[in-house]
């Protein structure tokens, strides 16, 4: 209820409307209003709009208007709103909504039938012909339940669905519905593959926080564990129905690592301190300059060491004083060449990608912090890919349209795990996943008419209330379950109506 959309239908000059602005911003302080008082403000707003009361004018044009209400009315009614009708140009009418909520319950027999929303709807609008959608959402990837322990996640994997000519309540979507994945992965997921790493690097970045330099932790903290967490030689799994490993191994590691790639290897495993660190570098560049060893490189190393060697191959070697941030630097080099090759490897080999879509993240030209970003981009990208092919199992044409999507996304957006991205996909796809399980959210329309005078009439159940100004009873048998097998979900029950009135 905005304070603005009130003064304008404040016409004072007709005494029919004056309404203290001082009550309007009491009101407008209140979490819900009466539902007499909101029916008040609708009506304003109705004859504000209808160009057949030339005495009430609008200044311009009104902001759909919504409104709470105090659910204390025989309907439930929770919200009430209004919105403007044009037929061109011109103003040729309103739709007034009503949201009416009950509580959560898993009595099937109390939910309204089909038949019953065809009747409602038949009632507002005496429609002689009547269509039908459906809507049903899955959590394909929901909290595990293991030993009566809970394990929650930030990663989600929601199958959305629309399907026409709903036959009853709470069915389950046919093959030939509309789907969408939305999808969502957090790093260090208990069920990710990459899993078991992320706990070791956090342990390890515990273990020598408090031996390092602040600068050195913040680095250390920020790039080994994004290019430690791809290196475990990860067992794969038993089944999929695994409680805790949803997902099988996701190996990424090469056979042709050079000089360079190893000692990174056994640099991540083995320092603890900034002072390993330099120590093992200085080990190095000196038996490099000294010639006692003239070790093997990739020809397309960027690194800093690298560079060192391919030096040594002609006999001249820069000065490389090993002080400052230059050590931390050096070992973060190491990482990024390796990590570079290891997505490489992948992405390419596994024909996701070409070479010509990874120009931006392989970038070496950048500086090394913009680097770093893009690097982490990539191994986001990896953790999504390992939700769809060895959780969900998707073909490799979804997979192969799949990454391209994300890799365009990342080249212009932030890094954010927060982000749901979204993949259309075939039903049957999925179907194994939802086809047995309950849908945490459900919904069924019944819609007559079209373009702007089209209105529908809809139900709508959810595992959560849809409006969060009003307390429900919850005295609801919490572990009913289904031939004793799963748990019968409770829905929040939300009805919304439409009537349209017309100027003309």
């Amino acid at each position: 209820l905005f304070q603005d959309d009130i003064s304008v239908l404040l016409v004072e000059k007709e005494e029919l409307l004056i309404f203290s602005l001082t009550k309007a911003e009491h009101y407008n302080k209140e979490l819900f209003y009466s539902l007499s008082f909101t029916r008040q403000l609708l009506s304003w707003y109705t004859m504000a709009q209808n160009p057949n009361m030339p005495q009430v004018e609008a200044p311009g044009t009104l902001h759909p208007l919504w409104v709470r209400c105090d659910k204390l009315d025989l309907c439930a009614t929770a919200w009430l709103g209004v919105e403007t009708v044009y037929s061109g140009n011109k103003t040729s009418g309103v739709k007034l909504y009503t949201v009416s909520c009950k509580g959560p319950t898993g009595d099937e027999t109390s939910f309204t039938t089909l038949d019953d929303l065809k009747q409602e709807h038949e009632k507002r609008h005496h429609a002689s012909t009547v269509a039908t959608k459906g809507y049903a959402q899955y959590n394909l990837f929901c909290s595990l339940k293991e030993e009566s322990m809970m394990f929650e996640s930030q990663s989600s994997v929601i199958a959305s669905l629309t399907w026409n000519n709903v036959e009853k309540v709470l069915e389950c979507p046919p093959l030939s519905s509309k789907a969408s994945l939305n999808i969502k992965v957090a790093v260090g997921d208990i069920r990710s593959p990459l899993y078991q790493t992320y706990k070791e690097m956090e342990f390890l970045l515990v273990s020598v926080g408090n031996k390092l330099c602040f600068l050195y932790s913040v680095i250390l903290m920020l790039y080994l564990y994004y290019f430690g967490v791809l290196f475990l030689d990860f067992q794969k799994q038993k089944a999929k129905t695994d409680a805790i490993a949803a997902f099988s191994s996701m190996v990424i590691e090469r056979g042709d690592l050079d000089f360079t790639e190893q000692l990174w290897e056994k640099m991540r495993k083995s320092v603890t301190s900034y002072q390993d660190v330099t120590e093992c570098l200085k080990i190095v560049v000196k038996a490099v300059k000294l010639g006692k060893i003239k070790p093997w490189i990739h020809k397309d190393s960027n690194s800093t060491l690298s560079k060192l060697i391919l030096q040594s191959y002609q006999q001249q070697i820069d000065a490389m004083p090993l002080t400052g941030l230059t050590p931390a630097n050096m070992l973060l080099e190491l990482g990024l060449d390796k990590i570079r090759k290891d997505f490489i490897n992948y992405l390419v080999g596994k024909e996701l990608t070409t070479l010509n879509y990874l120009r931006y993240y392989l970038d070496t030209e950048v500086e090394l912090q913009e680097q770093v970003m893009r690097v982490r981009k990539l191994h986001h990208l990896l953790e999504i890919l390992g939700t769809c092919s060895t959780f969900l199992s998707l073909p490799h044409d979804r997979l192969f349209l799949f990454t391209q999507s994300c890799l365009q996304y990342y080249k212009t957006s932030n890094y954010d795990e927060d982000h749901v991205f979204q993949l259309q996909i075939k039903p049957a796809l999925i179907s194994y996943f939802y086809e047995k399980e309950q849908p945490f959210s459900w919904a069924m329309e019944v819609s007559s008419g079209q373009g702007s005078k089209e209105v529908k009439t809809a139900l709508y159940l959810s595992d959560k209330p849809l409006v969060d100004h009003i307390s429900f009873d919850l005295d609801v048998p919490l572990d009913e379950s289904v031939n004793g097998e799963s748990e019968k979900m409770s829905y929040y029950r939300t009805m919304v109506s439409c009537s349209l009135i017309s100027f003309t």
